[in-house]
C-alpha cells in the first residue's frame, strides 16, 4: 500500500504516547487492509506509538464480514458491526438477520456504526430511522454497546433513543455536538468519542464540548482513514495517528498526555469489555462469510 487508504500518503509517525491507549473507532478495511498481514502491519505501526488496541468498524455487510474476520486475525483488534445510515435505502430482513449473526460473535464488541446522517442524500430519513430503531433493539437484545453515527441529526438521534429506550451503553462516535449537547448526553450516561476534528483550529464549539465530558465517559478515536488530525489534515489516517488527537484532548482538558491516554484506555476497556474477550484462535466459523477484497 502506498498510503493508509492506498491513495494518499501517510504522515510521519507522531511522538509515542507515554501510556498505551485504544483507538475506539477505525475502519481498517477502508485504510487499505485486506488480509491478516495488512492488519498486523497497521497494528504494529499503531503499537509503536502507544496505540495498542483498535475497534474496527463496519458500515455495510461486506465490511461487517471482513471486520469480524480481522478481529479473529489479531488479538489487538476487535470489531463493531452494523449497517451505516447511508446504506439503509434498500435493506431487507435478511440483511438485518446477517448483521445480528455477526454481532453475536464473541469478538464483536458493539453494534455500530448506526444512527442518522442527514448530510448525505443517500437514504431517506424514514429508512434511516427504521434501521436505527432495529439496531437499538439488537444492541439491547444481545447486551452490547450501541455505537452511533450522528451527522446533522442531533435532535432526531436523541429523540429516537428516548422513544426506544437506550441500551445500557451508548457511544457517540466522532461526537460532533456542542457543549450543551455534550452535557445532555453525559447526563444520560452516554459515552462520547472524539476524533480528528477536535484538533482543527476552527472547531471551537467541539473543543468546548470535549472539556465538559466526564473522564469516565470520554473516548478517543481516529475514524481512519477519514478525519486525519491537525497538523496532517487531508493526508491519510490510520490508528497510529491517534496520538495527535489524544494530545489535543489532554491540552484542552488541562491534563497530561499520560493521564488522557490512560483514562481513555480504561474507558475503552470498560465500555467494550476488552479484558474479558476470548483470545484469537483462528477464523470465525458460522456466518462470517468471505474476507472483503479492497
Amino acid at each position: 500500500m502506498s498510503g493508509a487508504d492506498g491513495r494518499r500518503e501517510r504522515p510521519p509517525a507522531p511522538e509515542p504516547l507515554p501510556a498505551p491507549t485504544v483507538d475506539a473507532h477505525t475502519h481498517l478495511d477502508a485504510c487499505g487492509c485486506v488480509d491478516a498481514a495488512d492488519v498486523a502491519a497497521a497494528m504494529d505501526r499503531a503499537a509503536a506509538v502507544g496505540v495498542t488496541r483498535a475497534v474496527t468498524v463496519a458500515d455495510d455487510l461486506a465490511s461487517a464480514r471482513w471486520a469480524v474476520q480481522a478481529a479473529h486475525w489479531d488479538d489487538r483488534v476487535v470489531a463493531a458491526v452494523a449497517l451505516h445510515p447511508t446504506r439503509t435505502a434498500a435493506l431487507t430482513d435478511d440483511d438485518h438477520a446477517e448483521i445480528e449473526r455477526l454481532a453475536r460473535d464473541p469478538r464483536v464488541v458493539a453494534v455500530g456504526e448506526t444512527g442518522l446522517d442527514y448530510y448525505w442524500d443517500y437514504s431517506p430519513p424514514a429508512a434511516q430511522q427504521e434501521s436505527f430503531r432495529r439496531h437499538i433493539d439488537l444492541a439491547k437484545r444481545i447486551g452490547k454497546p450501541l455505537m452511533i453515527h450522528d451527522r446533522d441529526a442531533h435532535d432526531d438521534v436523541l429523540r429516537i433513543l428516548r422513544e426506544e429506550g437506550a441500551p445500557e451503553t451508548v457511544v457517540f462516535h466522532c461526537f460532533s455536538g456542542d457543549a450543551a449537547m455534550a452535557r445532555e448526553c453525559s447526563a444520560a450516561g452516554y459515552v462520547l468519542s472524539f476524533a480528528g476534528p477536535v484538533t482543527f483550529r476552527n472547531a471551537r464549539a467541539l473543543q468546548e464540548a470535549a472539556v465538559v465530558v466526564p473522564e469516565d465517559q470520554l473516548l478517543a478515536e481516529t475514524d481512519a482513514p477519514f478525519l486525519t488530525p491537525h497538523p496532517h489534515r487531508g493526508r491519510a489516517n490510520e490508528p497510529y495517528c491517534l496520538p495527535w488527537t489524544v494530545r489535543a484532548l489532554a491540552t484542552l482538558r488541562g491534563v497530561t498526555d499520560d493521564q488522557l491516554a490512560a483514562s481513555t484506555a480504561g474507558t475503552a476497556r470498560r465500555v467494550f469489555r476488552l479484558d474479558g474477550l476470548p483470545a484469537v484462535a483462528g477464523l470465525p466459523s458460522a456466518g462470517a462469510g468471505d474476507a472483503r477484497s479492497a
